[in-house]
């Protein structure tokens, strides 16, 4: 072949891309590379790693744990503190090696010395070592004074001279901090004179007196005027100092006035008493009205308010008989509620005030519970004592298991009642707590007042039932609200049942209050808002009347299931007319009265399955309505109990004559089902009807050894499969051929046990080894034919 047309056509064979398209190969080729390459620079970096570990970083040097100025201070305190202990020992120990020349002069040198330093150190800047300087100089005044004491005035009392001591010290370190120029830069000085400031009334009142009265007095005028400091001082430690003062010895002074108050024996030491709590409390109270801040003054005008009613009730504690003391306090407590309606008085003062009053309040009411607790719950001691005998009176009605409270006297209905008034006062406040806590106390004093009074039994249960009338009343009128209204309910409900539980001591006196309380909450329930909770009740005490007036007639409790049989059929009547809460209410109670009825039948059978039955046809009744068309199976559920029932009261031994009446309505209810839903599966069509007789019935076949059964549950079994085959359906067709073959096999066990027993006995493990031969051998067609087969009743319904 020639070049040239060798050449010419190797350039026709030749492929070039469009430049586009080279392009794009250019760049895939780059990022290929830029990857590649990426992946080589770690695994180089990785590689100098390991070669040449990399050294490690330097450690951060330390950093101070305290500051120079802080190490500073610490020193020169430490330094002070050193010198002080070493004046005192010079002073104690090596006192006696001088003359009284040589006392004065040394240490009135090292005193004068001391508090005179600070001043040119102060110009020089040096603060800390000044505060350090002065504070050994203001100790070393203290040891002037003790040295005075020793060489002076040995003969003194110690505790008066200790007085005049912190007295003149107290005033002299304040003139220091004021006179000595310079000395007015010094912190310590006017804190340390105030500190000591502290003692001269204390300790004059002990030289003085050993009365506590005076002590007391003493810590209350102290703690004033550490008060008035603490409220007018400007500086910073001065205040600190005055405030701690204030707390401290206020505290302890409070203390004492109300030990002494607690402990006064006559009218005149409680007075006394009294007089230092309202110190204490004016104190407080011109505190609170000087501050500021909202929380401080709030809870400084409670803590007045408090120490003002424990001072007027301490007054008049005394006088009165021990359960008195409380009504006496409450007293005092509302009308600290006269001061919260004064003109002028800050807001938060007020309401300190106010804080104060309701705590008074509470501490009553929780004083008054154990008598209430006593009145709602003691009536249930009666539930083990039925128709035992009236008692004599209302407390001893209600004291069958609990004690009554001790020094619980005609007071406790009085407190209630009290602030029951101040909380109904208090309305206009526009919130819905106040009305239901007076409903609430109220009713609680309107209770406890039969037993409290001992009125005649008859007498108290006329009481708590005009209560629980009244407080159904009140619910139905009061109308703007809604929550009081539910609280008045709520009170009639509860304050019914220990009425209904004290009527249980004697026969009439069960039946006229059962009888009451039916009426009285049948009534009720025509009003709308009412009615979710007193046609419930109504219901309820209907069947407690039902059940009494079996008692009282001689009735057995079987046949006294019937006349309680007449609550359901009153709740499913009256659901009929009633709509939304009220009727489930309603209905839900008619049930709990069946369940009673029946409990009450379960000793006869006979008699129950009678009950069971007429609690069927209530509950068809009810099923009847489109909205409940879900109880007809509650319905069938109780007719096939009421068969079941009466079958075993008439010894009837046959499985089938208890389940054939579940499978029939099973099967029927099936059937309508697939009526209105073809596509429903036949397993949940009939599976369970089915199955209810089919299992029982091939149980009985297995044990049975007749031949009609088994016979019998065959052709069944046989009619059932053929029937499953002909529409199509796999329960039917599955169950009955089951059981068709298990029949099958219970009628040829015998003679396969005969067939057993003559072969010889290598040759069931022959039989055996040739099945599983012929299994594995044609495995993958019985997979195929598994999984036909069930393809095939996949298909069917």
């Amino acid at each position: 072949m020639p070049d040239d047309v060798a050449r010419a056509t190797l350039r026709g064979m030749t492929h070039t891309p469009p430049p586009a398209e080279e392009l794009r190969l250019i760049d895939a080729e780059l990022r290929r590379l830029d990857l590649r390459r990426a992946q080589l620079l770690a695994r180089r970096g990785r590689l100098v790693a390991a070669l040449y570990p990399a050294p490690p970083a330097p450690a951060a040097p330390p950093r101070p744990e305290t500051s120079a100025p802080r190490v500073q201070n610490v020193l020169l305190v430490l330094g002070g503190v050193l010198l002080a202990i070493a004046a005192t020992a010079f002073t104690l120990v090596s006192w006696g090696h001088l003359g009284i020349a040589g006392r004065a002069l040394v240490l009135g040198a090292v005193t004068a010395a001391a508090l005179a330093v600070p001043v040119p150190l102060l110009r020089r800047g040096l603060r800390s070592t000044a505060e350090s300087v002065a504070g050994l100089g203001l100790a070393l005044t203290v040891l002037d004074a003790y040295a005075l004491h020793e060489v002076a005035f040995p003969g003194a009392d110690g505790t008066g001279y200790a007085a005049i001591a912190t007295a003149v010290l107290a005033g002299l370190w304040a003139a220091y901090s004021r006179a000595l120029p310079g000395a007015a830069a010094l912190r310590l000085p006017l804190p340390a004179a105030l500190a000591v400031a502290q003692l001269p009334l204390l300790l004059w009142s002990l030289a003085a007196t050993a009365v506590p009265y005076g002590v007391t007095t003493a810590l209350l005028v102290t703690a004033g005027c550490d008060t008035v400091l603490a409220l007018r001082a400007t500086g910073g430690p001065v205040r600190a100092v005055a405030a701690v003062g204030a707390y401290g010895l206020g505290a302890c002074g409070i203390s004492a006035a109300g030990r002494l108050s607690w402990t006064a024996a006559g009218p005149s030491a409680a007075a006394r008493a009294a007089a230092l709590l309202l110190l204490a409390a004016a104190i407080i109270l011109g505190a609170a009205w000087q501050r500021q801040g909202k929380k401080l003054s709030l809870c400084l005008a409670l803590a007045s308010g408090l120490l003002a009613v424990a001072a007027l009730g301490g007054v008049a504690r005394p006088a009165l008989p021990d359960a008195w003391t409380v009504p006496a306090h409450l007293a005092c407590g509302i009308a600290l509620l006269a001061a919260v309606r004064v003109g002028g008085v800050p807001e938060t003062v007020r309401h300190g005030l106010a804080w104060a009053s309701g705590a008074v309040q509470a501490l009553a009411v929780l004083w008054a519970l154990p008598v209430v607790a006593v009145t709602l719950l003691g009536p249930f001691g009666r539930v083990t004592g039925v128709w035992a005998g009236a008692p004599s009176d209302a407390r001893e009605a209600v004291t069958v298991v609990v004690p009554w409270p001790p020094q619980a006297a005609t007071a406790v209905p009085l407190v209630l009642v009290a602030v029951a008034a101040v909380l109904f006062l208090a309305v206009k406040d526009g919130t819905w707590r106040a009305p239901s806590g007076a409903l609430v106390l109220t009713w609680a004093a309107a209770f406890t007042l039969p037993p409290v009074l001992q009125l005649p039994y008859v007498a108290g249960l006329l009481c708590q039932g005009a209560t629980t009338a009244a407080a159904l009343v009140a619910a139905a009128y009061v109308r703007r609200t809604p929550p009081a209204r539910l609280t008045a309910t709520v009170l009639a409900l509860a304050g019914s049942l220990p009425l209904a539980l004290l009527s249980l001591t004697a026969q009439t006196a069960t039946l006229t209050v059962l009888s009451a309380l039916t009426a009285l909450f049948a009534a009720s329930s025509g009003i709308k808002s009412l009615s979710p909770l007193t046609a419930p009740a109504a219901l309820a005490y209907a069947t407690a009347l039902a059940c009494a007036t079996g008692a009282a007639a001689g009735r057995q409790p079987q046949h006294t299931a019937l006349l309680v049989l007449a609550v359901p059929v009153a709740a499913a009547l009256l659901a009929l007319r009633l709509r939304g809460t009220t009727r489930v209410a309603v209905e839900v109670t008619g049930a709990v009265a069946g369940l009673v009825a029946v409990g009450l039948a379960v000793s006869d059978p006979p008699m129950l399955a009678l009950v069971l039955a007429l609690c069927g046809v209530i509950t068809a009744g009810t099923a009847v309505r489109s909205d409940r068309r879900p109880a007809g199976y509650a319905a069938t559920a109780l007719f096939v109990l009421a068969t079941w029932v009466r079958l075993a009261s008439w010894d009837v031994g046959t499985p089938e004559a208890y389940t054939l009446p579940v499978t029939v309505p099973a099967l029927l209810v099936g059937a309508l089902r697939r009526r209105r839903d073809p596509r429903a599966s036949s397993w949940t069509a009939y599976g369970p009807g089915l199955a209810a007789t089919f299992v029982p019935s091939l149980a009985a076949a297995w044990t049975d050894s007749h031949w009609q059964r088994p016979l019998l549950l065959g052709a069944t079994a046989l009619l059932v499969t053929l029937l499953g085959a002909r529409h199509h359906l796999g329960a039917p067709l599955v169950l009955g051929g089951a059981v068709l073959a298990l029949d099958a096999l219970h009628e040829l066990a015998p003679y396969l046990v005969q067939v057993a027993g003559a072969l010889p006995r290598w040759a069931p493990p022959a039989l055996a080894g040739l099945l599983l031969l012929a299994l594995g051998a044609t495995y993958e067609q019985r997979i195929r034919d598994v999984r036909r087969w069930r393809e095939v009743l996949g298909r069917m319904n």
